[in-house]
């Protein structure tokens, strides 16, 4: 069956004046435009809803069935689509979204202070979690978006690229690297590290960019956190290879940041799930993030 919405409100409209010009100088159609709706819809149901004269129109008791019923479903649907369409200017209710904790720590706040501004109706819920539970997060729909570093292999998520974010050097302000400044990563050849661990999202490219560079190091300790890599370069355990962004903005007293070069680089992305829409707030908090990120975190 294929009854169109237009073919029910040409039926009411008529239903209602019994008369096909009237219902159509209503409605905004021609008189035999009317009748053709009329035709159509009697066809799909298989029955006769009018009985035409050239002086009266007449529901059939089928017609009566209908009318009286479809009045009352047309005002529902009309009320839930005003209800819907409404959402698309709405500023208030929950956004949830994940990231990872070099994220959650340096990108994030900017991003939630800057929602706190323009939107203070929404309440953006932030999930601080490890980049393999970020993308679970977003699988499964308990988060609308995340924001991640360049993932492996999400060929069910849709992805968008929003910041570049460079890899750098920490060291001990008396290691003999200190003092340059810049740093090649073949220098790194032969250094004990401490780095993050696998779950970060940053490891991958840190393990690809050593052994591209033919930089062999031994790895002293895998960590989940940047505090406590930054601890252990401090307690002089070993150097570190970290992303620009997991260094607080106001510095490292103690430790030198150097630029790595060649520039290896993370990609920072949102992500949410492949052809699922975004709420309109959620859409709002994703264009708000991609802004954030556009206009630089501060340093």
């Amino acid at each position: 069956m294929n009854v169109t919405l237009r073919q029910l409100r040409v039926f009411l409209s008529v239903a209602g004046g019994r008369n096909f010009s009237r219902a159509g100088d209503e409605i905004g159609l021609s008189q035999p435009a009317v009748s053709r709706s009329i035709v159509e819809l009697e066809s799909q149901l298989g029955l006769r809803l009018l009985d035409r004269t050239t002086r009266e129109v007449v529901l059939t008791e089928a017609g009566q069935s209908l009318a009286a019923r479809l009045d009352r479903l047309l005002e529902e649907l009309d009320q839930t689509l005003q209800d819907v369409a409404g959402l698309a200017s709405a500023r208030g209710g929950k956004v949830r979204v994940a990231s990872s904790p070099t994220l959650s720590a340096n990108l994030m706040p900017a991003c939630i202070a800057a929602c706190a501004r323009q939107a203070p109706a929404i309440q953006f819920m932030l999930l601080d979690r490890i980049q393999q539970d970020v993308l679970a997060s977003v699988r499964s729909g308990e988060v609308d978006f995340g924001v991640v570093i360049e993932p492996s292999s999400a060929e069910d998520l849709y992805l968008e690229t929003i910041l570049s974010d460079p890899f750098v050097l920490v060291t001990p302000r008396a290691h003999p690297l200190a003092g340059k400044k810049s740093v090649r990563w073949t220098a790194l050849d032969g250094e004990s590290l401490v780095l993050l661990d696998h779950a970060s999202g940053s490891r991958r490219l840190i393990d690809d960019a050593l052994a591209l560079n033919a930089a062999k190091c031994t790895v002293k300790q895998e960590l989940g956190h940047p505090t406590t890599v930054f601890r252990m370069v401090e307690a002089g355990i070993g150097i570190s290879v970290m992303p620009a962004l997991g260094v607080p903005p106001s510095g490292l007293p103690g430790l030198a940041v150097l630029p790595l070069t060649p520039r290896v680089q993370r990609s920072i992305m949102l992500v949410r799930r492949r052809n699922r829409a975004l709420s309109p707030l959620a859409g709002f908090v994703w264009k708000l993030v991609q802004a954030t990120a556009k206009a630089g975190v501060p340093a």
